[in-house]
């Protein structure tokens, strides 16, 4: 061998025990003379994409490029520099001149990363045929995953679920399959399977938060209102600081009248300084309910500073106002209302009304 071929193997030995440096050191050494000067380059671009040094990686690659036009293995090597980076054009189009002449490439399957850059892309129903490609050479089961996800996200809903429920069969502990099955199943409306999905998930993840939210959220669809409120505090006491959850659960309270319900989660979402100001709002409509009227006062007026362009809110306070006889006030909260609503015959009354009683 040549000393070019002599300082890759020297390098290869560094790299293999981790001395990337002194691999560096020794590639830099070949001439560009040298027969083995493109297989160093490769070498370099890799050590250099490992140390997140994109641009010196692409320069090497394009310089190896330029010497051997011809070889997949530099394109190949250029895909997947793109692909980590997020380019995903540049990526789909190193990997389909791959496509021209190889399906796979030191044991990388050429197809699955061309789907993987069109779905990162955004393109999902120009993946699903490279999906079903790679699977076809070879069942593997995050490839699986990812042509059921990308299904999903193309709303090809059917696949999706027949791909996820293969998922299933391969490994029933692959958690992430159940959330994304039960939402296939409630964009096809099938409400019970999609709540079963949650269901069986959390027999699997029984840690996961976002389950028992869909869950909740589902078991309110589906009318199941003791269900759901068991799922959503399940989901607050995995994450103390689920915003979301509490809100969700705060709804279910109000539509049951449970007013005291509502003021103990907003007192414990207060606790974790979640500022959500639906939660003034929330506090406000249950101290009205339950008559402690200068409590709800003053939640409306720290709520109002965020709401005060939406005309739900403005409602309700505007009709508080009014049975605490705050007439002054009351009239420009619906002067407001009437701003954005002038044909509402209601809000001019009540404004008429008003502006009759304060002169």
């Amino acid at each position: 061998p040549d000393e070019g071929e002599l300082l890759v193997l020297l390098a290869e030995l560094h790299i293999d025990l981790a001395n990337e440096e002194e691999a560096m050191l020794v590639l830099e050494r070949i001439s560009e003379k040298d027969p083995s000067y493109p297989q160093a380059l490769l070498l370099l671009a890799d050590l250099y994409q490992m140390e997140g040094l994109y641009e010196v990686s692409e320069q090497k690659l394009l310089k190896a490029k330029s010497i051997l036009d011809e070889e997949v293995i530099i394109d190949f090597a250029l895909g997947e520099l793109y692909l980590e980076q997020g380019k995903f054009i540049e990526a789909i189009k190193s990997y389909e001149k791959v496509l021209e002449t190889s399906q796979e490439i030191a044991g990388t399957n050429v197809n699955q990363r061309m789907a993987e850059a069109l779905s990162a892309g955004g393109a999902f129903e120009e993946a699903i045929p490279f999906y079903e490609k790679a699977l076809e050479a070879r069942l593997e089961i995050n490839t699986l995953f990812s042509y059921a996800f990308t299904a999903l996200q193309a709303g090809i809903n059917r696949t999706a679920i027949e791909k996820f429920k293969e998922v299933k069969e391969l490994d029933p502990e692959y958690h992430s399959l159940y959330l994304h099955l039960a939402r296939a199943y409630e964009r096809e409306e099938e409400l019970e399977n999609s709540f079963e999905a949650v269901q069986e998930g959390i027999k699997h993840d029984e840690f996961n938060k976002d389950l028992f939210f869909y869950g909740g959220r589902l078991a309110l669809k589906l009318a199941r209102e003791n269900e759901a409120e068991d799922m959503l505090r399940m989901a607050l006491v995995l994450d103390p600081e689920f915003t979301e959850a509490a809100l969700t659960l705060n709804k279910l309270f109000i539509k049951q009248e449970r007013y005291r319900d509502v003021l103990d989660i907003v007192d414990t979402m207060e606790a974790q300084e979640e500022e959500e100001p639906q939660f003034l709002w929330d506090a406000a409509s249950a101290l009205q309910e339950l008559e402690e009227y200068s409590l709800a006062l003053n939640k409306y007026q720290q709520a109002y500073t965020y709401f005060k362009e939406q005309s739900d809110f403005l409602s309700d306070y505007g009709y508080f106002l009014m049975e605490e006889g705050k007439w002054a006030e009351a009239a420009e909260i619906f002067k407001k209302l009437l701003g954005q609503d002038p044909s509402n015959e209601e809000y001019l009354d009540i404004v008429q009304r008003l502006s009759g009683d304060l002169m």
